[in-house]
């Protein structure tokens, strides 16, 4: 999954019964050349306020306010392998 966001539409996040939710973990910062190139041309098919609402910060912010209690995210762009990496030493 390349951006959370883009997977989920806002009417989705507000049906979710995330103030449940204790941590969100997103690892959604994987990019490969296949990936890239399919990020590129499904954002030429979005609004710009879609496209932004599809970043990190953003997606946090948005679980936050769905009432997550903890967003945990990756800083910068990782392979898939670096990402179960991580998820394995979380868990």
């Amino acid at each position: 999954m390349e951006r959370f966001m883009s997977h989920v539409l806002l009417n989705w996040l507000v049906a979710m019964n995330i103030p449940n939710c204790r941590l969100v973990i997103l690892l959604d910062l994987v990019r490969s050349r296949q990936s890239y190139r399919r990020i590129t041309n499904s954002d030429t098919h979005k609004s710009c306020a879609r496209v932004a609402l599809e970043s990190p910060a953003e997606a946090a912010m948005l679980l936050s306010l769905a009432g997550a209690g903890s967003v945990l995210g990756t800083q910068w762009y990782t392979s898939c392998e670096e990402n179960a990496a991580r998820l394995g030493t979380l868990f």
